[in-house]
């Protein structure tokens, strides 16, 4: 059965790292976080971005992560066979990552819905703007669970508590991203999620 839920985990993290990208990237190119405050470079990037894009992330987000949360509640129930401490750490850490991101991601895409819907004025951005950085909490504790729970996984394979090989912690998501962060591949998040499963799954 774990193998099932590791392999609804991959399909989720690839299936979000698609809704990001919907987020991400308009027809005119790639969102740069360094110009949402310039009204005008941001008034062109969505120029012809369609409603579309950020109501089928919105969707296609939430039932990735309900399926990927499959694969992170399946870790929790197979590391209880070696800690139950570890995996009481690890649940709690991931139903506050699940819930609070699905929140955060449901929300980042009502702020691009909503700004492209207002057309793209300065008061649109400013609005949408607000709304991001007063529910901003959805995110800082949605990866704060996320991190808890892959740090806890990383000590207890290091630690060889597991049934895997020590060289095992490698497949861990916060490992992957930062080999990750140099590079310019989209959904580093996803892609760092997918490969951790991949990995699990040759190991368990």
């Amino acid at each position: 059965m774990i193998k099932i839920a590791i392999v609804l985990a991959i399909i989720g993290h690839i299936l979000c790292g698609v809704s990001d990208c919907l987020l991400s990237y308009s027809p005119k190119g790639r969102l740069d976080f360094k110009n949402i405050k310039d009204q005008d470079k941001m008034s062109e990037l969505f120029a012809d971005m369609p409603l579309s894009f950020p109501l089928a992330s919105m969707i296609m987000g939430t039932f990735a992560i309900t399926l990927f949360g499959f694969g992170y509640f399946a870790l929790c129930f197979w590391i209880k066979d070696y800690s139950a401490t570890a995996a009481n750490i690890m649940f709690i850490a991931t139903v506050v990552f699940l819930v609070s991101i699905v929140v955060h991601h449901v929300l980042c895409g009502v702020v691009e819905w909503g700004y492209i819907r207002l057309g793209r004025t300065a008061e649109a951005r400013t609005a949408m703007l607000e709304l991001q950085k007063k529910t901003i909490s959805t995110m800082l504790i949605g990866y704060a669970g996320w991190l808890t729970l892959l740090v806890t996984l990383f000590v207890m394979v290091i630690q060889g508590m597991t049934g895997l090989p020590v060289w095992g912690c490698i497949f861990n998501t916060a490992v992957i991203i930062l080999l990750l962060v140099p590079t310019r591949i989209p959904a580093k998040g996803n892609v760092a999620g997918t490969l951790m499963f991949i990995g699990i799954l040759f190991l368990v």
